[in-house]
């Protein structure tokens, strides 16, 4: 059977999109991100599951830099919506709950409810990894704050379900390839992604942007990172909508070329319906 590897635990929110987005594939757990690349890259497993921003907290951190490097093909989006469970031992009353532990970013989201209910936060390697650590301890005042695939995984009750602050914090995540595989141009909504750099020439990005305007290509998103450290050194990482096969796409990239030191397509793939703007703004 095919394999997808993704960072963290089982039930983590990685793994719950990989359960999600691909159902017969079988999910390779591991430690960091370089550790989900390198799996797909040695042949351990045939994608990777990368998250790359949350519609709370942004971007995640690293992930834009080690693209370009991994050598990998994006093939496709994925689109979690993060809820957030308390979960405990079986048997646990919610009064029971003093401590509640999960990664820091989810205990930033739940702060209505855990103080609602007197529960002290415990920051924790990750979501499902403190699951794991909540089941393996069995003390009922000590909960976990992760998703209900985590709590079936690990047999936690689900004491409250979605309790996060916000209603509609999502994480996107890329599906990445050892070889790319690109939909046929007009087969329907596509996106393409890819990272440059700017030639050392003044108001190179303005030039540069120009041609997505011109002809009508939507960027959807554009980040500048420094590379290796440098201040004189920066990277861009932009997402449009389209394929490099569509006339405005090609005369857009044609001439973003010209303003550029380097320019590489890290994927061009099926856009989410759900999250496809489908506009023509530049």
């Amino acid at each position: 059977m095919a394999t997808i590897a993704f960072q963290g635990e089982l039930g983590a929110y990685s793994h719950q999109a990989c359960h999600d987005a691909r159902p017969g594939h079988d999910p390779l757990p591991c430690p960091t991100f370089e550790h989900v690349i390198d799996s797909v890259r040695d042949g351990r497993a045939d994608l990777a599951m990368l998250p790359v921003e949350n519609s709370t907290y942004g971007r995640v951190a690293d992930i834009h830099s080690l693209l370009p490097r991994s050598g990998l093909h994006i093939v496709a989006e994925a689109f979690v919506r993060v809820h957030i469970n308390l979960l405990a031992i079986p048997g646990t009353a919610l009064a029971d709950v003093k401590v509640a532990q999960s990664h820091t970013v989810l205990l930033g989201q739940c702060r209505e409810f855990l103080s609602r209910h007197g529960i002290t936060p415990r920051i924790g390697a990750d979501t499902a990894g403190s699951a794991m650590q909540v089941a393996q301890a069995g003390d009922p005042s000590v909960a976990a704050l992760a998703s209900e695939m985590a709590g079936k995984i690990y047999d936690l009750d689900v004491l409250s379900r979605h309790i996060e602050d916000h209603d509609r914090n999502t994480t996107r995540f890329l599906i990445m390839s050892r070889d790319p595989v690109r939909p046929a141009a007009g087969a329907g909504p596509v996106k393409t992604t890819f990272v440059f750099r700017v030639r050392n020439i003044p108001a190179a990005l303005y030039k540069a942007m120009g041609g997505f305007a011109t002809n009508g290509v939507n960027m959807t998103k554009l980040e500048s990172y420094m590379v290796d450290g440098q201040f004189t050194a920066t990277q861009f990482y932009a997402d449009i909508e389209g394929h490099p096969d569509d006339a405005p796409v090609a005369r857009a990239l044609e001439e973003l070329e010209y303003f550029t030191s380097s320019l590489d397509i890290l994927g061009v793939y099926p856009a989410d319906p759900d999250h496809f703007d489908g506009g023509t703004d530049g």
